[in-house]
């Protein structure tokens, strides 16, 4: 399967040279990279993005995630492997990715007081731009229909 066409982001400079520093921006907030890709990895199987999806799972075993841990994110709700900040991570992302399917906030109160409880103002904004910047890439892909496996850059 080939891509419709090369990734917007790659095809205009300044594209990838903006999403560049969002992910700058991001390494500057404390929060793990086993954290950013399990967060990465959530919104893009709720996306259907098989390209970011491949792409998350492939970084999470490359640092030395569990593959039960990276199974279960899916079902992360069910799941013992996840600590009390990755759970309120996983909701806040699934919140923010289904903005659509809400009828009330998008992010409630009391979610956004757990996710506090756990992220200081720096670690929430680095987790903030990660799901935003996920859910980009995984509307960009889903309209090229990039395939999984596809190296960027």
């Amino acid at each position: 399967m080939k891509a419709r066409m090369t990734n917007p982001a790659f095809v205009l400079p300044d594209g990838i040279k903006g999403i560049g520093a969002i992910f700058k921006a991001i390494d500057q907030g404390g929060i793990s990279l086993e954290l950013r890709e399990i967060v990465g990895l959530r919104a893009s199987q709720i996306n259907g993005c098989s390209a970011c999806v491949h792409s998350h799972v492939q970084n999470l075993r490359k640092a030395g995630e569990s593959e039960e841990r990276i199974g279960a994110v899916a079902a992360w709700r069910e799941a013992p492997y996840f600590t009390d900040a990755e759970r309120a991570a996983l909701q806040l992302t699934e919140s923010v990715t289904r903005l659509a399917d809400r009828s009330d906030e998008a992010v409630p109160d009391a979610l956004w007081d757990e996710v506090a409880d756990h992220f200081d103002e720096k670690e929430l904004s680095a987790l903030i731009l990660v799901i935003g910047v996920t859910n980009l890439f995984n509307r960009l892909n889903a309209t090229i229909k990039e395939p999984a496996g596809t190296t960027w850059g």
